[in-house]
């Protein structure tokens, strides 16, 4: 009986190197890779290591980033409307004009991240350094 299910599914994906994306969705792994503007909405990326990528304007709607890897990676202007962003590695990453409408932001990690413009309309924020108005948070850092 096979118990295996896919890690990765998503029904429309494109992005500016698709080369790129194919070994994201193949292996779970694409550090340093250029996956600008791709659409990964509904992807289910769940322990994906996306280290230093850029993914600017990238679509992920509705996508599981659960336990992913994003430390360092460019995600200025994506969209992660009603995305599952729990137990992530977001340390320096660019954050700037992220839209997380709806999104489910629990136990990650977002020390040292730009985070400047984002849309947090309706998002469930729990044990991680994101906070409206006032002054910074002191936002620690994963050991």
């Amino acid at each position: 009986m096979a118990l295996a299910t896919p890690l990765f599914f998503t029904s429309s994906v494109r992005a500016e190197n698709p080369q790129d994306l194919e070994k994201l969705l193949s292996t779970g792994e694409c550090m340093n890779c250029n996956l600008k503007g791709a659409n990964l909405s509904g992807a289910h990326l769940i322990g994906a290591d996306l280290r230093g990528s850029k993914l600017q304007g990238a679509n992920l709607v509705g996508a599981n980033l659960e336990g992913a890897d994003l430390t360092g990676a460019n995600l200025a202007g994506a969209n992660l409307t009603s995305a599952y962003v729990t137990n992530v590695n977001l340390k320096q990453t660019n954050l700037n004009g992220v839209n997380f409408t709806r999104a489910t932001i629990h136990d990650s990690n977002v020390y040292k991240a730009s985070m400047n413009d984002l849309n947090l309309t309706d998002a469930e924020i729990f044990n991680t350094g994101i906070g409206v108005g006032g002054e910074d948070a002191d936002v620690p850092d994963w050991d």
